[in-house]
């Protein structure tokens, strides 16, 4: 069995699908909660996980890391023309910094609306993670932190992938 799991796609498609969406100068959506399912999910308790990523240091590394991987693969660097990338990363790092209980808030759009207009399938989703997860290997996040985080955006699964 590979790390890669329908948990780690989730994560993907989460964090990185709408990255030309969320990367617009557009109205904010409120952080994340469990009342706005489709913004996110509630934080992770406790800081182990937010310690495990190395806190927003390490997030940012990751999240460094990953845009590069992202805008330089072939199978999705498309995804990324137009996008504002700066924006992207402050987002993102945000939204992981939140989840994994740290001591951020996620000042981006939900879920749904940055994805509606996308069109993203399977196999965006499936690069997206497989760049995530060696961007989360390469800064020495366990396993089973990543799977924490993982198992917070696995349920957004459905709004970001329409085709």
């Amino acid at each position: 069995m590979t790390k890669l799991t329908l948990t780690g796609l989730a994560l993907a498609a989460s964090l990185c699908l709408a990255a030309p969406a969320m990367a617009q100068d557009a109205p904010m959506a409120a952080s994340p909660n469990a009342a706005n399912p489709n913004a996110g999910a509630a934080p992770i308790e406790g800081d182990g996980v937010y310690r495990a990523f190395h806190e927003k240091a390490g997030i940012q590394r990751i999240i460094d890391d990953f845009i590069v991987r992202v805008t330089t693969d072939p199978r999705i660097k498309r995804r990324f023309d137009g996008s504002n990338l700066d924006r992207l990363n402050l987002l993102l790092v945000q939204q992981v910094c939140y989840l994994t209980g740290g001591p951020c808030e996620y000042t981006g759009k939900d879920m749904k609306t940055a994805h509606a207009t996308m069109g993203l399938r399977n196999d965006d989703f499936n690069a997206l993670a497989e760049d995530l997860q060696l961007s989360m290997d390469r800064e020495g996040v366990a396993f089973t932190a990543q799977n924490k985080l993982l198992a917070k955006l696995a349920p957004m699964q459905h709004v970001i992938v329409t085709k």
